[in-house]
């Protein structure tokens, strides 16, 4: 069972939220970000969410320009989507974590961001602006570079202020605004994750199934490069949502592993 919440995030924008409650005393808090075209009841996310809830208190949410409305299930807000900038989904992070500061129930627990694809991105840039408020990041299947455009994307952008990107599930054509690349431009530095991530104390582990994208586990490869002592953790067979499909039909045994490898970690961090 979960509790909905909602967050004002500027103008109209709202984060809408869950919070599943431990069920055993709370040790913490897992924050779980979504990915580029995701949402927070993507196929396996209220399921994981659930499953990691055992002695954690679990939040899921949308980010507040994803695109998807108040339904919750439908891409019906495509001009957020079209200016969705990094820069914006840190601040939505920001926005989650005063909000959790305010609740008794999880104020003063320690706070464990878990992010799959660009949200695992998202997440390690946060946690490397905010160390102090961060226990470790756990990264499934995510990126370590934040610009996911082709060339040709980024040339229409910057020519006609405007590309586009087929959702492959609902067929629709998703607008990317100009916006988004001159966040990418602005803040190149505080974006680079593999090189502050090379110097940061940062506690940090990959989950990722070996049948994941070559970008995505080339990014891993360099990533661990850089940091030795970052373990990752490899799922044999899983691809980029561990085999798992949106509605939801059942867990699989990748999932599993990565739910399992997931606790074990904030167990070893948590000791």
């Amino acid at each position: 069972m979960s509790t909905a919440f909602e967050l004002p995030a500027g103008g109209d924008a709202v984060i809408r939220g869950n919070i599943f409650t431990a069920r055993q005393p709370a040790q913490g808090i897992i924050i779980l970000a979504h990915g580029y075209k995701g949402f927070k009841d993507w196929g396996m996310f209220p399921y994981a969410a659930s499953q990691l809830s055992e002695k954690h208190h679990v939040l899921t949410f949308n980010f507040s320009h994803n695109g998807v409305g108040e339904d919750l299930e439908q891409f019906s807000e495509l001009e957020k989507f079209a200016v969705n900038t990094y820069n914006r989904e840190l601040a939505d992070l920001a926005t989650l974590f005063d909000y959790v500061s305010t609740q008794p129930e999880l104020n003063g627990l320690p706070v464990f961001l878990l992010g799959h694809s660009r949200g695992a991105g998202v997440s390690l840039v946060y946690a490397l602006d905010h160390p102090e408020q961060i226990a470790g990041v756990v990264s499934w299947n995510g990126v370590t570079n934040l610009d996911l455009f082709t060339p040709e994307q980024k040339e229409e952008m910057r020519t006609h202020g405007r590309s586009h990107v087929t959702n492959g599930r609902t067929g629709q054509q998703m607008p990317l605004d100009v916006s988004i690349l001159e966040d990418l431009d602005k803040h190149k530095d505080r974006y680079a994750i593999i090189n502050r991530l090379a110097s940061s104390p940062l506690r940090v582990a990959l989950i990722q199934g070996t049948e994941d994208g070559k970008r995505l586990r080339d990014g891993s490869a360099a990533l661990v490069q850089a940091r030795p002592d970052i373990p990752w953790h490899q799922i044999p067979g899983g691809n980029h949502t561990f085999n798992t499909v949106h509605p939801f039909i059942e867990s699989t045994p990748q999932l599993e592993q990565a739910i399992t490898e997931t606790l074990r970690q904030i167990e070893i961090w948590s000791n």
